[in-house]
């Protein structure tokens, strides 16, 4: 007799329940890191539109233009932090991302993102 072989119903369950739940995850954190992109992106175009030795104020009014076309809401142009030096710019911003899991437990992400000239 031949022995057979595969999932039981059991398993392909639990199977199914953790590819779920992997998607589901995956599906919550898309938005998180679409932004991530979106402000690396916009930053990247500050640096590269204004000129270095503008104020600080026009880097922020910048930043905010490109946030409002990309939706950005977890960064401002107050949050940024800039640096200038011998004609370069460093724009940097700390910002994080908490995305709900279940019930109470959220998922918190750190994002550290900078752009220079």
């Amino acid at each position: 007799m031949k022995r057979q072989s595969g999932l039981t119903l059991i398993s392909t369950l639990l199977v199914g329940i953790f590819l779920v739940a992997v998607l589901l995850l995956g599906l919550k954190l898309v938005p998180v890191f679409n932004e991530y992109f979106s402000v690396k992106k916009a930053l990247n175009s500050v640096v590269r539109d204004v000129p270095p030795d503008s104020g600080i104020g026009e880097f922020r009014k910048a930043f905010d233009r490109f946030a409002a076309i990309d939706d950005i809401s977890s960064v401002r142009g107050q949050d940024l932090i800039i640096n200038r030096a011998a004609g370069s710019v460093d724009i940097s911003v700390e910002y994080e991302r908490r995305v709900a899991l279940v019930a109470n437990a959220s998922l918190v992400l750190a994002f550290d993102v900078s752009s220079n000239k």
